[in-house]
C-alpha cells in the first residue's frame, strides 16, 4: 500500500484536493475525522484533557467541546503545546492502526489528510507528502466564510499557530497552489496523480509485482 500524506493550513484547499483525489480513485483517511475518537469519553486522552483544561471543556453529552478547547489553546501557545503533547502521540497511533487496517483490506493508495502532518511528526507514516498552499489572506477569507469566525481572527491563527507555506513547500514532494480557479487546481492534482501512477507502475515492473 502506498500512502500519500496531504497537508495544508486552514483554508488552503486541502479538503477540496482530497475530494479530487478520492474521485481519481484514492482512499481518503481524514485525521481530523478519525481524530474525534481520541477525544471520546472512553479514551485515555479524555481524562488528561479534562485534568489539564478543566470541566469547562466538557460538553453536555460528556464529550470534549472542541470549539471551547480551540478558543483556549489558540490564544495561548503554552496551552496549545500542552494539548498537543496529550493528543498528537495518541492520534498518530490511531492513524497507524487505521492505515494497517486499510492495508489488510487490500487498499492500494491511501491519502492521509492531516493539517498537522509535519507539526505532529506524522509525515513518517507517508511514502510522500503533498501540500496545498494559498496566500494567508485568501486562506483566512475562505475559512471565515466556512466557519463564521471573523477574517482577522482566522488570519491571526494562521500567522501564530501554523507552519508557513514556504516551509511546507520545502518539506513536501508536491505542492498544489490553490490560489486559482477550481479547474486549474483540479488540473494540478490530476497531473500529480498521473505522475504518481507512472512511478508506481514503473516500480511494480522493476520488482515484478
Amino acid at each position: 500500500m502506498y500512502v500519500v500524506g496531504l497537508t495544508g493550513g486552514i483554508g488552503s484547499g486541502k479538503s477540496t484536493v482530497a475530494g479530487i483525489l478520492e474521485g481519481l480513485g484514492a482512499t481518503i483517511l481524514s485525521a481530523d475525522l478519525a481524530g474525534h475518537e481520541v477525544y471520546a469519553p472512553d479514551r485515555p486522552a479524555w481524562q488528561e484533557i479534562v485534568g489539564a483544561f478543566g470541566r469547562g471543556v466538557v460538553a453536555g453529552d460528556g464529550t470534549i467541546d472542541r470549539a471551547k478547547l480551540r478558543d483556549i489553546v489558540f490564544s495561548d501557545p503554552k496551552q496549545l503545546a500542552r494539548l498537543n503533547a496529550i493528543t498528537h502521540p495518541r492520534m498518530k497511533e490511531l492513524m497507524r492502526e487505521k492505515l494497517e487496517e486499510l492495508q489488510r483490506q487490500g487498499i492500494e493508495i491511501v491519502v492521509l489528510e492531516a493539517a498537522l502532518l509535519f507539526d505532529a511528526g506524522w509525515d513518517d507514516l507517508a511514502n510522500e507528502v503533498w501540500a496545498t498552499v494559498a496566500p494567508p489572506q485568501l486562506a483566512a477569507e475562505r475559512a471565515a466564510e466556512r466557519s463564521g469566525i471573523p477574517v482577522e481572527q482566522v488570519l491571526e491563527r494562521i500567522q501564530k499557530a501554523q507552519m508557513d507555506d514556504a516551509e511546507r513547500r520545502a518539506r513536501s514532494d508536491v505542492a498544489i497552489d490553490t490560489d486559482c480557479p477550481l479547474n486549474e487546481t483540479r488540473q494540478q492534482v490530476e497531473r500529480a496523480w498521473e505522475r504518481l501512477q507512472s512511478r508506481l507502475t514503473a516500480s511494480s515492473a522493476q520488482t515484478g509485482v
